[in-house]
């Protein structure tokens, strides 16, 4: 196989001039890299990846860590992907299906310089575990976290959950039943404390309410729920997008009518919503990984590349 020193002397030049316009670094004359890249093809050259990494310290891979994958997680992966790519770098997925080891063994490989980088979307383990990596790369997580170790996208989403009441107030609805995903993600906290002011401020004592409503199917699931309610509840207020789809198309199934019968809003923005005609609180889930990015990026390369402004906004459609 053939080598940088046999490309350096057919092209007549020196190794590290090789190396360079393999690596993209520094400058060449035009005609001396046409020259060597046309001498590389014709070698059918190869480099190694290997021997490039430990020289750089670098693999040109960032891992993504997550339990499993959900419209919003794949919306988020795939325009953090979109941004690595651009830039030069390769994305390892890792999908811990919620194993503390396999997500511990993903952080391995980070200590192990098998990866650079680490965008962690939702944690298993505590995070005190976790911080213990960030010293061998940038380890950025998606989820709500005040930290100087590992970085942090999140929004604070009592703001946008407060837009998405404020809006059924003002529809006319009083009677909110309210579908929190985990119980101990600060997120849903952040959401049950948006409700509790909410109450408190329009004097409501209407407090239905349950977690873990995550997916689709629980979606369905409180489509039936209302119908077997003597004191039917006039709004749902859900996790996501992808939840207000399961109970607004099995709601329809069932013959019901809404927004007449209740009212239903989403949350993420995501392309179903607009399908389905969903009312919804938009969240740049797009900014959120370009960022995730920027923030990678800089600490990899010294750079000082601004973030992109994030700020939810209601959109409003036709189930609501």
């Amino acid at each position: 196989m053939a080598n940088i020193k046999d490309i350096a002397r057919l092209a007549g030049v020196s190794a590290s001039t090789v190396s360079r316009v393999i690596n993209q670094s520094g400058y060449v004359n035009e005609k001396t890299r046409i020259t060597i890249e046309k001498i590389m093809k014709q070698l059918d050259y190869v480099p190694n990846r290997n021997a490039v990494s430990l020289k750089t310290g670098r693999t040109g891979f960032l891992g993504i860590v997550a339990p499993y994958f959900n419209d919003s997680m794949n919306l988020l992966l795939s325009h953090f992907t979109m941004a690595a790519q651009k830039e030069g770098y390769n994305i390892s997925l890792f999908m811990t299906l919620n194993d503390k080891n396999k997500e511990i063994q993903a952080f391995e490989m980070l200590r192990r310089k098998q990866i650079d980088a680490v965008l962690l979307l939702i944690r298993l383990n505590e995070w005190s575990v976790l911080e213990q990596y960030a010293k061998y790369g940038p380890v950025v997580t998606w989820q709500r976290l005040d930290s100087d170790i590992i970085h942090s996208v999140y929004m604070n989403q009592y703001d946008g959950y407060t837009l998405a009441l404020e809006h059924l107030y003002k529809k006319g609805r009083r009677k909110i039943v309210n579908l929190y995903g985990n119980l101990e993600s600060l997120n849903t906290r952040s959401r049950m404390k948006a409700y509790e002011d909410f109450c408190k401020k329009y004097n409501i004592h209407y407090n239905e309410n349950f977690h873990g409503i995550a997916s689709v199917k629980n979606g369905e699931n409180m489509a039936q729920w209302w119908l077997k309610q003597k004191e039917k509840p006039d709004a749902f207020a859900t996790l996501s997008d992808s939840v207000a789809a399961g109970l607004f198309t099995k709601a329809q199934e069932y013959g019901l009518d809404i927004p007449r019968d209740f009212s239903v809003m989403g949350f993420d923005d995501i392309e179903i919503s607009r399908l389905l005609k969903l009312t919804t609180i938009h969240y740049p889930i797009d900014l959120q990984a370009k960022n995730a990015f920027i923030i990678i990026d800089n600490i990899l390369n010294n750079k000082n590349t601004p973030s992109f402004p994030l700020s939810f906004h209601l959109v409003e459609r036709k189930s609501t």
